[in-house]
């Protein structure tokens, strides 16, 4: 098992929690269609908070429950900074959060 699951486990959580903080979490999901986009983060269709929620959280949770190799790059702070440049004060800590998601996985196993 990778030594960085239970870190990277521990801030899918963190991200969750801030993202329900913020009032950003859904209780419905997007549609089919939506979830299915060929875009990169889904940009036509999801905002940056239901990409994260139904997309990304759920598909780094599988990786790390079946100890799939996880990827060795990620730049979802390098996103999230471009949607909330408008906004950095508010998502702040989800900013914070990303980063350092992006440095635990990174990180040599």
């Amino acid at each position: 098992m990778d030594a960085r699951a239970s870190a990277l486990a521990e801030h899918l959580l963190l991200i969750e929690r801030e993202l329900r903080v913020l009032g950003w979490w859904q209780e419905e999901a997007p549609s089919v269609e939506a979830l299915a986009s060929p875009e990169p983060f889904c940009v036509d269709t999801l905002t940056f908070e239901q990409w994260l929620q139904w997309i990304f959280l759920p598909r780094m949770k599988v990786l790390l429950e079946t100890g799939a190799a996880l990827p060795s790059v990620s730049g979802i702070q390098a996103m999230a900074e471009m949607v909330y440049q408008q906004q950095p004060g508010i998502a702040r800590r989800l900013l914070e959060l990303l980063g350092e998601f992006d440095r635990l996985l990174t990180r040599t196993p």
